[in-house]
């Protein structure tokens, strides 16, 4: 009997464990599923154009020279040069705190912005290559007058960084959802026209001594999104900065 039972305890440890290794198992292939669909959430989705700024003024000109598309009235008395990534979570946080502000200021004639599209975060992607892709779709969207519009759709839509960004096809649709209608704008995003000028344009960035900033970590160098006026750096973080540029 004492055998008996031994055997008995034995089984139901057996059954035991092997029920806590299928629990184990469900659970990891459930998180390995999750993490997969989570990291993919991008994958087949429209992007929302949303509210376009079709409400910029007139006589605003929105002009791609090289790869800096400046966007502003002629004759405006101040000038910004903003450097982002459409992928950096902080260059997505300065759009949404000051779009809304830094548009009005345009509209009034008081300012002029010069965008810079900076790849700084193309292998941060997965797949690797968001960044490129997105600066390449931007200027392509400027050579149709279509730029801030675009520019403002991306990044109320950012993908998460280290996640899959937008493919090319997306990016051609949204082009066509903000009215761009122009074949060579999906002809220019699909042969990657503009890959090679953003790369060396953000060569020429990093290595600019004038647009290294200290982290505060013990680490310095160039980072998205940065800000200059006057070839200086602005504190944007100063809630009051926009005032102060344009005076």
């Amino acid at each position: 009997m004492a055998q008996a039972r031994g055997a008995s305890t034995d089984k139901r440890k057996w059954i035991i464990g092997i029920a806590a290794v299928v629990v184990v198992a469900a659970l990891v292939i459930g998180g390995v599923i999750w993490t997969i669909s989570d990291k993919n959430k991008t994958e087949g989705q429209v992007i929302n154009p949303g509210q376009t700024t079709s409400s910029l003024a007139g006589d605003v000109t929105q002009k791609r020279d090289g790869v800096v598309v400046t966007v502003g009235k002629a004759g405006a008395k101040a000038s910004i040069d903003v450097y982002a990534d459409f992928l950096c979570p902080i260059c997505g946080q300065f759009e949404k705190t000051y779009k809304t502000d830094v548009e009005q200021a345009i509209n009034d004639g008081k300012l002029q912005v010069r965008y810079h599209m900076v790849p700084l975060l193309n292998d941060r992607s997965d797949p690797p290559g968001y960044s490129l892709d997105s600066a390449n779709a931007a200027l392509a969207a400027a050579d149709a007058g279509k730029f801030l519009q675009f520019h403002d759709a991306l990044f109320a839509n950012q993908p998460e960084e280290g996640k899959r960004g937008y493919d090319k096809a997306q990016l051609i649709k949204l082009g066509n959802d903000v009215g761009i209608t122009d074949p060579a704008f999906a002809q220019t995003i699909n042969a990657g026209t503009y890959d090679q000028q953003v790369n060396a344009a953000f060569q020429q960035i990093e290595n600019d001594p004038k647009l290294a900033q200290d982290f505060g970590n013990g680490q310095s160098g160039f980072g998205t999104p940065t800000v200059t006026a006057n070839g200086a750096i602005v504190n944007w973080q100063d809630p009051g900065w926009l005032a102060k540029v344009t005076g």
